[in-house]
């Protein structure tokens, strides 16, 4: 199922990006970058889940 592909991106996500954004100056939302990230990277992987458990057909009622 092509939809189980999506679970990839919150991996790519946290394993690849971490090493780019291990920065503690610049400050977003008042907090320093790397934590803004991994908060990123919680609301991206919520956001994944929710679709791949929308569209997966084998979460459907009936069975």
């Amino acid at each position: 199922m092509a939809i189980r592909w999506l679970t990839l991106v919150p991996l790519l996500f946290i394993f690849v990006g971490v090493a780019f954004a291990n920065h503690a100056t610049p400050i977003v939302l008042g907090m320093p970058f790397l934590f803004f990230y991994m908060v990123l990277c919680i609301v991206v992987t919520s956001i994944c889940m929710a679709i791949v458990y929308k569209f997966d057909p084998t979460n459907k009622e009936g069975k």
